[in-house]
């Protein structure tokens, strides 16, 4: 009866065949252990011309692609060549050794069946228990060491289908999703696999493919360490969740020359994992779109975020913040250097946030260097244009300014801001929003809430809104607004130590 129920299901949806599609991938993978591979000083060398895979986007070719990776493996080095064509596959984990190299022309396409994909058995989740980071992708890998995937092809989630397919299941009772967000009416990160998950794996190189359309983060990887991620062309715009890059727990990372086009955080350092954190990570030269931050750290933040370099980052259309910076469940954030971003229609530029989501864990945000950021804040919502939105507040407001906030007998530590320019829209009136400054104590601490920008609703300060930091230097800072606003550039409340040098206008208020 199941099985009958579970057929109707599919033919509802119009998913393919997909159990006769296995008995051909089955059968067909006897006949790919008959086929020598190329072997030269590279190791075993595949071309999935050479395998007889109906490379028309229609048949599922799970089996005979992890034959091959397994095989190359087995050999203990090698590629596996994907010439042009569309390759319709569930989850395919690579292992140690193993390149996935893909032609110009050839595209790795996810299928939509949620019953093709699988997690590997990480703990992923380390002390974080809202259960929002998935072991499952399209392209899996744990504990492997010197993988690669290279080329001019595309690996595309086909995720927007495989979302609503894991929804559907979920209504009907026959894969229910125990943590289904009813408020927002959408399956959990658990049930929508993303496009790439490597965790714990080293030596580590993606370069030059494209990636497109996951069911929930794009490219995200989780205590890994010595990678290098280049020239990716990333838009993951499929569905809501859909990250660009996500840094997790990782060390020794560079991210160089990528562009991506995200519905959620562009690229994104995270920590699940007390006792790790992600160290010397370097992220240039990118460009980023992004319907929430362009670049940020957080939101999970219970390790280490230490010698982290930012700089040449390009931003625009972006909702939320070029440079989110934030500590919430127990992060030292610590030597963090942040330089030459350029961001053009972006919700707000600076947001800095030390706080205490979780428990008693008392975290820590100090020696932070921002430089030579130029950022123009629009007045109406950045990404406007584009099909997935970032989720807009539930109140009334005036534009927000860049903020800057610890929280009570925690402040953030050691701040230098120089050669900065932002251009706000103004036009900011009293009858839509209105905190005056004799009331500026009445804003909230908000010490336990998820950090963003808006967290704390209107604010006094047109351009830096600062609260319990110790240490703090404005150096060459130019603020401009488009039409008037009634506050002041700056308002300060429980800040010790600050210095402003060739700072326009000087226009700062400190609450008492």
């Amino acid at each position: 009866m199941k099985q009958f129920f579970f057929s109707v299901i599919l033919l509802f949806l119009s998913w393919p065949a997909v159990a006769g599609e296995w008995r051909t991938d089955a059968h067909r993978g006897a006949e790919t252990m008959q086929t020598e591979g190329r072997k030269d000083r590279t190791g075993l060398t595949i071309h999935t011309r050479d395998l007889r895979v109906k490379a028309d986007g229609r048949t599922l070719c799970t089996a005979l692609l992890q034959q091959s990776i397994d095989r190359i493996a087995r050999k203990g080095q090698g590629t596996l060549i994907v010439d042009p064509g569309v390759y319709l596959t569930g989850s395919l984990e690579l292992k140690s050794g193993v390149t996935l190299k893909l032609e110009k022309g050839a595209t790795i396409l996810g299928s939509t069946n949620p019953y093709d994909y699988h997690p590997v058995a990480s703990n992923v989740a380390g002390q974080d228990s809202r259960n929002d980071n998935s072991a499952s992708a399209l392209i899996v890998a744990y504990r492997a060491s010197r993988i690669h995937i290279t080329g001019e092809g595309t690996i595309d989630g086909n995720g927007l289908q495989l979302a609503l397919n894991a929804d559907s299941l979920h209504h009907t009772g026959e894969l229910v999703d125990a943590h289904y967000n009813e408020r927002r009416q959408r399956p959990s990160e658990l049930v929508r696999p993303k496009l790439v998950f490597f965790s714990e794996c080293d030596n580590v190189q993606l370069e030059g493919v494209h990636f497109r359309s996951s069911a929930n983060w794009g490219l995200s990887f989780d205590r890994c360490h010595d990678m290098t991620l280049q020239r990716l062309d990333i838009v993951n715009r499929a569905y809501w969740n859909n990250d660009g890059i996500d840094l997790t727990d990782c060390e020794r990372v560079e991210v160089r020359q990528c562009r991506v086009n995200a519905a959620d955080d562009g690229i994104c350092l995270k920590s699940y994992h007390a006792d790790s954190g992600n160290r010397q990570i370097t992220i240039t030269d990118c460009d980023i779109i992004s319907s929430a931050s362009a670049v940020k750290f957080g939101t999970g933040s219970w390790g280490a975020f230490r010698d982290i370099d930012i700089s040449r980052i390009r931003v625009k259309d972006t909702f939320r913040s070029a440079i989110a910076i934030e500590s919430v469940d127990g992060a030292q954030i610590e030597n963090v250097r942040v330089s030459d971003i350029h961001a053009v229609n972006t919700g707000n530029a600076i947001f800095m946030r030390l706080g205490q989501r979780d428990g008693q864990r008392k975290g820590s945000l100090s020696q932070v260097i921002i430089s030579n950021l130029y950022c123009e804040v629009p007045f109406g919502r950045p990404d406007e244009a584009y099909d997935l939105r970032g989720p807009e507040v539930d109140f009334f407001h005036n534009p927000f300014p860049s903020s800057i906030c610890g929280i009570p007998g925690n402040r953030i530590e050691g701040v230098v801001l120089e050669n900065i320019t932002i251009h706000y829209p103004g036009r900011a009136t009293k009858g839509m929003a209105y905190m005056p400054l004799w009331r500026a104590k009445d804003v909230p601490e908000r010490v336990e809430q998820y950090p963003e920008f808006s967290m704390f609703g209107e604010l006094p300060a047109y351009g830096f809104y600062l609260r319990h930091v110790d240490g703090i230097v404005f150096r060459n800072i130019k603020l401009t607004l488009a039409d008037t606003d009634f506050r002041p550039a700056f308002v300060m409340e429980d800040v010790h130590r600050a210095t402003f040098e060739q700072v326009s206008p000087q226009d700062v208020y400190e609450v008492k």
